[in-house]
């Protein structure tokens, strides 16, 4: 019994001190988890925060385009397909092509996830800054993208999620099971953003493949 739960401690501790810290800042440098985000503000006092980033071979009008067309019976989410179609946030595979009919987003709009409730605009500079947020029965949340020069020919995406949720025992047991999925599904769509910005770098004679 004692070496039974000695092991379930180690592995508490492995989970909470070295896995979660991997999920919150998948590939964010010391300067991006500093960065001032236009959605930042509000979020007041989040009990959860995640800032994941990637170095993608193209400039913000390659990386942008797809950013405004995700969605559901839109441009997709980019991340693990099959898995958002089981579970009806999507109806289709992600898009690998710009889709002309859902290049303008604004304040206001709602980004559709599935046949329910969307994720609400609620700032947006165009080539630069997307944030969607909201709020209901005691959470509060906030997920923005940030897209940033590195230089003429690589831009950095990061992906920052902020939440307030009831300080409840539900409540953090609840996002104790959301992390993992949550870190899996981000990091794969930023990768799947790279990969599409990339194709549309280089097809546009920038060919220049970031690390």
């Amino acid at each position: 019994m004692a070496a039974m739960l000695f092991g379930v401690l180690a592995l508490a501790a492995l989970y909470w001190f070295l896995m979660r810290r991997w999920f919150v800042r998948w590939g964010a440098t010391a300067s991006d988890l500093t960065r001032v985000m236009p959605g930042d503000p509000a979020a007041v006092d989040p009990s959860y925060s995640a800032t994941m980033a990637i170095t993608i071979g193209g400039r913000p009008e390659h990386v942008w385009p797809w950013l405004v067309q995700m969605g559901y019976q839109r441009g997709g989410l980019y991340s693990y397909d099959w898995l958002d179609r089981l579970f009806g946030y999507l109806d289709r595979r992600s898009a690998d092509s710009i889709l002309p009919e859902f290049q303008r987003l604004a304040v206001g709009d709602e980004i559709p996830i599935g046949r329910g409730q969307g994720f609400p605009v609620t700032a947006t500079e165009p080539g630069r800054a997307l944030v969607l947020s909201g709020a209901g029965d005691g959470f509060a949340w906030v997920w923005e993208f940030g897209v940033y020069p590195v230089d003429e020919r690589r831009t950095r995406l990061v992906s920052r999620n902020l939440v307030r949720v009831p300080r409840t025992l539900g409540s953090w047991l609840f996002m104790r099971v959301i992390e993992p999925a949550a870190f899996l599904m981000t990091r794969r769509m930023l990768l799947g953003l790279k990969r599409r910005a990339e194709t549309l770098a280089a097809t546009r004679g920038d060919t220049l493949q970031a690390a």
